[in-house]
């Protein structure tokens, strides 16, 4: 099978890369190594692959590399949170945008299968569990317990240590930052 893999020099994309071309596929590798990730250059990790350096927001490249391409992985995304309210066009841009462009483009040259990752960061802080009180929504973290370099939640109701838990994939949406 040819794939089109967006973020192919990514932590997630890159694993996927060598799992595709490990299994006998045909691997399209794109990334647009946002400096952010990568310091603007290609990983070692990822030169095996021989990565097309690109942006998905491209219309005109993703015609050309879509082209006998059965399936699409997408995994490009501007990572992190951002700094502050200034950085929401340059995420919207990179992850919703582009992902709209890739869309098109699929339907264009006739490509309708899609992996899609997200990120866990849809659910908010995740799942936390008190030995108290159950499965809770952690408490703001106070800038006291930051200052101290004390990052995890407690427990809304008692303060106490909470236990992270997994969050299965039916869990409530929380998105609370741009990125999620």
């Amino acid at each position: 099978m040819r794939v089109l893999l967006t973020g192919a020099a990514g932590f997630i994309g890159s694993q996927i890369a060598d799992l595709l071309v490990d299994e006998g596929h045909d691997l399209v590798a794109l990334d647009a190594l946002l400096p952010q990730a990568h310091g603007g250059e290609l990983p070692e990790w990822s030169r095996r692959h021989d990565p097309v350096v690109g942006d998905v927001r491209d219309a005109r490249l993703l015609d050309r590399l879509l082209g006998g391409v059965d399936a699409v992985c997408h995994q490009a995304a501007m990572v992190g949170h951002g700094l502050d309210p200034s950085d929401a066009p340059d995420y919207v841009s990179h992850n919703d945008y582009a992902t709209v462009v890739l869309l098109a483009a699929m339907h264009r040259v006739g490509v309708s299968r899609l992996v899609l990752a997200s990120s866990m960061v849809v659910y908010g802080e995740g799942r936390y569990d008190c030995a108290t009180h159950g499965t809770v929504r952690p408490a703001v973290r106070s800038v006291a317990d930051l200052a101290a370099g004390r990052y995890e939640p407690t427990c809304p109701d008692c303060a106490g240590t909470l236990a992270s838990a997994l969050v299965s994939e039916d869990a409530l949406l929380e998105p609370r930052s741009t990125y999620a």
